[in-house]
């Protein structure tokens, strides 16, 4: 119970100021810190350790975010999804950049395998790597691997094109 607490405490406001940053409604946002929360206090179990816990919770408050805009059946575009899932940014100039490379990395994408592109969508758009493996006829293991080296690739192409040091 105290490691809940303490995990709680230690993470809340940084999950609440990220879903600030993605939804713009601070009301939203402190209704989702608490699913979030309850979320990854029901799948506790299921963290591995693999990413810092941090990475983790983040990845839970942008699938319950994703989840309320299904529910709510919002449209997102997908240019505003990959935008989240590439980084976060303060100021316009930045927002601007992050446009311009979000356009760029699809590009990049988009002369990939169609099963690693439509992987990296996958989890722009939330999916787990469950989903993903399911869906592609693959291991959970083998849909991070390929997510993680399309998304490599792509930031290796871009590093070329001096946008990453």
């Amino acid at each position: 119970m105290i490691f809940i607490k303490n995990l709680y405490e230690d993470y809340k406001d940084d999950i609440f100021y990220y879903l600030v940053s993605i939804t713009h409604d601070s009301k939203l946002s402190e209704d989702l810190t608490s699913e979030t929360f309850l979320a990854a206090i029901k799948s506790i179990s299921k963290y591995k350790g693999k990413s810092d816990i941090k990475t983790w919770l983040f990845s839970i408050a942008r699938y319950k975010w994703y989840e309320h805009l299904r529910k709510q059946k919002q449209e997102v575009s997908f240019d505003e999804l990959f935008e989240n899932y590439i980084e976060e940014c303060d100021d316009l100039e930045n927002r601007f950049y992050k446009k311009e490379m979000a356009r760029r990395c699809l590009d990049i994408l988009a002369k990939e395998s169609e099963r690693s592109a439509d992987i990296v969508k996958m989890r722009i758009n939330g999916f787990s790597y469950y989903e993903i493996a399911k869906k592609h006829g693959i291991s959970e293991n083998s849909a991070i691997v390929i997510d993680f080296r399309t998304k490599k690739k792509v930031r290796q192409i871009l590093e070329k094109e001096g946008h990453y040091e």
